[in-house]
């Protein structure tokens, strides 16, 4: 267990809390007038947001503090808790179902989504497998097939909620660190076979997500229903320009995008700030990858290495799909923009992943 400690990463540090102020300003922005409509409160979901970016900091904070083996020690139990929260949220009465899908847990006024604490779950005990199997990966029975037991087991639990998104967002964060850790070309392209076929039956097997590629390949062909988010969207970036109409000055907000506080939010900031505002933070997450790219090279042991991967990688998948999404590049998943969606779960995740990093950073030798 590395000793020694040095200065967390300041840069990663500042970069984390600009992204969340962005967030926070722009959650605003984005629900005002839904907030004021529905709750008579133009706050509503700022308030909220900050609330769960306290607790997020914090989590961060007191995780930056705490040796990132112990997370290596703990990682079946936290695995196992994660996996006995995903049973749980499917059984009625307990599990909350929002738009479709049972993915909450609900607590007193407030809710968990115990798909988005899997993700953290699954990287921690990857790493952990990975840094004591190394040699074997290249082995597809006794390396690969055992980690991608776990990894799809975990991701058919998701899919019974359903819940798309998340699920993919884990699958490729896992393969990213599987990658990471020497896996073959030859194994990575049999599995990139398979998951086509599977993702075209999970596709033919629910009529939604027919709708949602047909939608995303021309969303005009149904622009009142599957479509009509991605027109939404790009009606909201089409108008911001270079510099955008200003903040807090969204047409779109006024009950044409659904819930632009959420999933759609970079939408919302294109129109307001233009692509200036778009691109800022764009550079944000990219500084943030570097800094966490460059932890997982200094780490000091392959434990440390994998694990800040696997969070570099969960962040890098998501923003991709996010701004895919959003700027009609890919079908609609549902997935959130890390620090600047509004979402309790998301967010404290996230926080709690940067605090991860932030610990590994104080035993690099830069």
């Amino acid at each position: 267990m590395p000793a020694k400690k040095n200065t967390p990463d300041m840069i990663l540090l500042i970069i984390t809390l600009a992204l969340l102020t962005f967030g926070l300003i722009m959650v605003y922005s984005a629900s005002a007038v839904w907030a004021e409509f529905k709750f008579d409160d133009s706050f509503f979901f700022a308030k909220r947001q900050m609330l769960f970016a306290g607790v997020g900091i914090a989590a961060m904070f007191f995780i930056m503090n705490v040796n990132y083996w112990t997370w290596r020690t703990w990682a079946k139990v936290i695995i196992i808790v994660c996996f006995f929260l995903l049973l749980l949220v499917l059984i009625p009465g307990i599990g909350n179902v929002r738009n479709g899908s049972r993915s909450w847990i609900g607590v007193g006024a407030f809710s968990i989504q115990p798909s988005e604490f899997m993700k953290l779950a699954m990287i921690a005990f990857l790493a952990k497998y990975l840094s004591e199997r190394q040699k074997l990966i290249t082995s597809f029975r006794k390396g690969l097939v055992p980690s991608l037991t776990l990894v799809f087991t975990a991701f058919g639990m998701i899919m019974l909620q359903p819940d798309l998104g998340t699920g993919t967002v884990m699958v490729g964060t896992c393969m990213v660190m599987i990658f990471v850790a020497g896996g073959r070309i030859l194994h990575f392209a049999g599995l990139m076979l398979l998951g086509v076929i599977g993702f075209a039956g999970l596709i033919i097997s629910a009529p939604y997500r027919i709708k949602r590629i047909t939608s995303f390949l021309d969303p005009w062909s149904d622009a009142q229903d599957s479509g009509f988010q991605i027109i939404q969207s790009l009606y909201a970036i089409g108008p911001g320009g270079l510099f955008g109409l200003g903040l807090g000055e969204s047409r779109q907000k006024f009950f044409y995008l659904p819930e632009p506080q959420t999933d759609f939010i970079f939408a919302i900031l294109a129109e307001e700030l233009g692509f200036i505002g778009g691109s800022l933070v764009l550079i944000l997450f990219a500084l943030l990858l570097w800094r966490g790219i460059r932890i997982a090279l200094g780490a000091p042991d392959l434990y440390g290495s994998f694990l800040a991967v696997g969070i570099v990688a969960m962040i890098a998948v998501q923003v991709m799909i996010n701004i895919g999404v959003v700027t009609g590049l890919m079908p609609v998943t549902g997935i959130t923009l890390p620090f600047l969606s509004y979402g309790g779960s998301s967010l404290t995740l996230m926080l709690m992943a940067i605090g991860v990093l932030l610990n590994i950073s104080r035993y690099v030798k830069y």
